[in-house]
């Protein structure tokens, strides 16, 4: 599941004409890098949905030959990231599957990230497994943190007056049942986050390499310098 409905808002003046999946860095449009970390990674489907500017993303998203992508359409009703996949799950099956952000780049280290996401996988310990980048020295971000993480992977929230070691780095591992018989409304995927933190089911894994977070028009130029002197 590629999340694509958003406003973008802090992009703004750049998504007042285009979709945020569709802005560019390098070149390339975010939610088509996106694709590419899919594809790398063996994955054959993709849904994405859609609300703002819909009818640009569809049309864009048609267009991959490598990988097919199957539209859930939120046109009428934005539902946020949790709802979007409630809307979504007719088309998820019943295993696990990946949850990416359609702005989730990032510069690959020794392992892929899917892939290795993929591995630390276990669905007798965990409903869902985070992707987390280092809060101090991931690109464009300058928050102070989501999440704390155990030896055993499993995660707690930041707590109050700290600066957590880990950001959220827009991509996952969940089983369906985790949304199932669930209102078809807008919620947010924190909700999701903080069931599973109760219950001890939520653990992470460590992002190799360097988190991109493109998430104004500034921090674009800060991705392309940083993939440019990745590649010298």
């Amino acid at each position: 599941m590629v999340l694509a409905a958003g406003r973008g808002k802090r992009m703004r003046p750049i998504t007042a004409t285009t979709p945020k999946p569709l802005v560019e860095v390098l070149g390339r449009s975010l939610i088509d890098r996106v694709f590419d970390r899919l594809t790398e990674a063996c994955v054959e489907t993709a849904v994405v949905n859609v609300h703002y500017l819909a009818d640009l993303v569809e049309v864009h998203v048609s267009k991959r030959r490598d990988l097919s992508v199957i539209v859930s359409d939120e046109r009428t009703q934005l539902l946020d990231t949790g709802g979007g996949v409630v809307k979504a799950l007719p088309h998820l099956g019943d295993e696990p599957f990946y949850h990416l952000n359609s702005d989730s780049i990032w510069i690959e280290g020794v392992s892929a990230n899917l892939p290795s996401l993929a591995r630390a996988w276990d669905g007798g310990r965990m409903d869902g497994l985070l992707l987390l980048a280092p809060t101090v020295g991931s690109i464009g971000y300058s928050g102070v943190g989501d999440f704390e993480m155990a030896g055993d992977g499993r995660l707690t929230r930041r707590r109050e007056r700290t600066v957590a070691p880990f950001v959220y780095a827009g991509a996952a591992i969940f089983k369906p049942n985790v949304f199932a018989d669930r209102p078809l409304a807008p919620f947010s995927l924190n909700r999701i986050f903080d069931e599973l933190i109760d219950k001890g089911r939520l653990h992470g894994v460590r992002l190799e390499g360097t988190w991109l977070h493109v998430g104004t028009p500034e921090s674009i130029r800060q991705a392309e310098r940083t993939i440019q002197l990745s590649a010298e």
